[in-house]
């Protein structure tokens, strides 16, 4: 079905091009925002564990219960978190620094001397954490040089430990400011 255009309506303004940025300027832009450090999980085409440090976890929605995250088109373990019915985000505690940076490089086995548990699902859960969220992988989009994966959360644990954060480079503790009020 076409559409005749309005005569009234004039043509949109071309856009402009994107300007030119450098890379690194642009990532240390970024990394002014905190975040709090994950590392997702997922079982690959073979069974065996996989898994990645991310910080590009955020929540989307609380009905359903919705979460994402997002992996470089380059990372060697992309095809199996394609592939993967579940994946599961382990949000790290402050004192997991040495974990996040073991899954943060290359690495014979990540998992091997790590504490973790395999759910049904076969996604590991990482003991020790200061929360996890277990999805089942809902949908994948592409996004520039990366896929973004959305999860909807079907089991979660949380606790008070502090979380680990990353900002300006670094690793940072997660803690209030001030004392937050009892209700």
């Amino acid at each position: 079905m076409s559409h005749a255009k309005d005569p009234a309506m004039p043509d949109p303004p071309a856009a402009d091009p994107a300007p030119a940025f450098d890379t690194r300027d642009f990532r240390n832009a970024l990394g002014t925002f905190a975040t709090g450090v994950t590392i997702i999980t997922a079982r690959g085409r073979e069974g065996q564990p996989v898994g990645l440090t991310v910080n590009s976890f955020a929540s989307v929605s609380l009905d359903p219960p919705l979460v994402l995250w997002s992996q470089s088109l380059y990372a060697q373990s992309l095809p199996a978190f394609q592939e993967a019915s579940h994946f599961v985000v382990n949000v790290l505690a402050a004192d997991q620094v040495e974990l996040s940076k073991r899954f943060a490089r290359p690495h014979d086995n990540r998992f091997l001397d790590v504490e973790h548990i395999v759910p049904e699902h076969g996604a590991p859960v990482i003991a020790g954490c200061a929360a996890h969220f277990e999805c089942r992988n809902e949908a994948r989009y592409h996004g520039g040089d990366h896929v973004i994966f959305l999860g909807r959360v079907e089991r979660y644990v949380h606790t008070a430990r502090p979380t680990l954060m990353f900002c300006h480079g670094r690793y940072m503790r997660g803690r209030p400011i001030e004392a937050i009020p009892e209700e």
